[in-house]
């Protein structure tokens, strides 16, 4: 008698719907399993690696196979397996939040509400879709500025202070085609100024790269005095001496999160399941913060040198939102910048 069993539910969206088992059948059965392959995008590939020995030295017996490639790949290969029926994927961890609500209409995920998910931290409640995908990272899209050439009343308080023309081709930015996290910072914007805030950016000109870290590389070199970036990786910078410091922005910081998610037809169900209760655990936590990733539960200590989650002021859009109006607004901004 299998630990879970299945049965498909209506409303056009896929589901396995699972007995809630002890936890100690849950690990027995993964141990039976013997291992989950998870398709990760949300970190490095060291430190994925990293992460993969940590679950199994917690549930020995059960090894996990990284995939880690970007999100648009990851999903690629998904779409790929599913297309041809050849299952590899038992977790997806993606930087792209519109691809889970895509898979549901596919029936491609499996409904699995874990435990762990009722510790989330209240920014982070709401952003997926219970019983399918959960927030497993986030990142916080800041503004950012080069303490030697920046002091006093010139650093920046709010994202508006940009367009401040004694910044003109000294502000370093993302590219929304590039960057899911910067394209989700580029919708916040114009929810909240509409789209003439570009106009009056690129009317700055700004430098634009690619990553949503190339700003920090241009700031650490003096091209750039102010910009965006994500809080995570600036406090890295900041940890090392470099001259980057962070603010949060008055008229609101965005929050962008990397779900997970089981696959419908996981090779290792069970396996996948306990994968994804420690994506949400303490230790999962703990484990982010030796990484500087932003962990997203409610009893999660900071990394050093940001602001507890519910202190901050955030933004945050909804998968419907990013896949209805991304693609609009990368053409929008093409068409203002000319790249």
């Amino acid at each position: 008698m299998p630990v879970m069993t299945r049965r498909a539910i209506g409303l056009g969206v896929a589901a396995m719907v699972a007995s809630r088992p002890a936890r100690a059948d849950l690990e027995s059965a993964a141990r039976t399993e013997g291992s989950v392959n998870w398709y990760v995008a949300q970190m490095s590939g060291e430190a994925a690696e990293s992460m993969g020995r940590r679950f199994t030295k917690l549930y020995p017996g059960v090894s996990v196979s990284v995939i880690r490639t970007t999100g648009q790949v990851a999903y690629e290969r998904l779409q790929q397996e599913l297309k041809n029926n050849t299952p590899t994927c038992d977790v997806f961890s993606s930087t792209d939040i519109s691809q889970y609500p895509a898979l549901i209409k596919r029936n491609a995920l499996a409904h699995y509400e874990p435990v762990n998910a009722a510790e989330l931290a209240r920014p982070y409640q709401g952003l997926g879709e219970k019983g399918f995908y959960y927030p497993t990272t986030g990142s916080l899209q800041i503004v950012i500025y080069n303490t030697k050439t920046v002091t006093g009343a010139d650093i920046p308080r709010r994202c508006t202070d940009l367009l401040d023309p004694k910044f003109n081709r000294r502000v370093g930015i993302a590219h929304p085609a590039f960057s899911g996290y910067f394209g989700q910072w580029v919708l916040a914007m114009r929810r909240l100024y509409g789209w003439s805030y570009f106009e009056k950016l690129a009317a700055n000109n700004p430098r634009i790269g690619r990553s949503g870290n190339d700003p920090l590389t241009l700031l650490n070199a003096g091209e750039c005095r102010v910009g965006t970036g994500p809080a995570s990786t600036s406090a890295v910078n900041i940890a090392r001496g470099n001259p980057i410091a962070i603010v949060y922005p008055e008229d609101g910081t965005v929050l962008t999160v990397g779900p997970s998610a089981i696959t419908a037809a996981a090779p290792h169900p069970n396996a996948a399941r306990l994968f994804m209760e420690w994506l949400l655990s303490r230790d999962y936590a703990e484990a982010c913060r030796d990484w500087s990733l932003e962990p997203v539960r409610a009893d999660a200590e900071p990394l050093l040198g940001l602001k507890q989650i519910g202190d901050i002021n955030t933004i945050s859009l909804t998968a419907a939102e990013i896949a209805r109006e991304l693609p609009e607004a990368i053409e929008q901004w093409r068409d203002t910048f000319g790249n």
